[in-house]
């Protein structure tokens, strides 16, 4: 999802509280706070020698223990205020992918993509999802779809990963 459309969905349901469901079952504590937004830029190297360069924006949520007991869901509206007050000192990367890092301590600390939106009557869910580790030299290393699905290892030709 791109970071426009997110700030769509927030601006279409003002008022509503935005819940961040970060695997099966389990949501950010109501006690969360959006404490960073971070336009990132990716400059790699592959195994098989490709450059990729990307960018992306990440939303870095974080659990304030101080607030442990609080019930109430921050709104769209809050969400809103922060992005607009960051993007007049730092504008947005608004046409990137929209990732949100995230981690507590059960769960260790993850960049993870939007899969979808849920709308409610009170409520907005955000629906994240973890990538798994992935080979960027496929044709490099003859990985085909199917196998990169399955998990194949990368590193299974000689001029892979040397």
């Amino acid at each position: 999802m791109k970071v426009t459309e997110f700030i769509e969905v927030l601006h279409v349901n003002k008022g509503k509280a935005l819940k961040f469901l970060y695997r099966q079952g389990a949501f950010v504590a109501p006690n969360y706070h959006l404490t960073e937004v971070k336009n990132v830029v990716f400059d790699t190297t592959d195994c098989g020698g490709k450059r990729n360069t990307w960018e992306e924006t990440q939303f870095q949520l974080w659990e304030n223990p101080k607030e442990a007991g609080k019930v109430d869901y921050m709104t769209t509206d809050k969400i809103l205020s922060i992005l607009d007050k960051v993007d007049g000192i730092n504008p947005l990367m608004k046409s990137t992918e929209l990732k949100i890092e995230y981690g507590n301590k059960g769960f260790n600390t993850g960049v993870m993509p939007v899969e979808d939106i849920e709308i409610h009557q009170k409520e907005v869910i955000v629906k994240l999802f973890e990538e798994e580790a992935r080979c960027k030299a496929n044709d490099v290393c003859g990985i085909v779809e199917e196998e990169a699905q399955a998990e194949t290892a990368c590193c299974t030709t000689d001029t892979c990963c040397s």
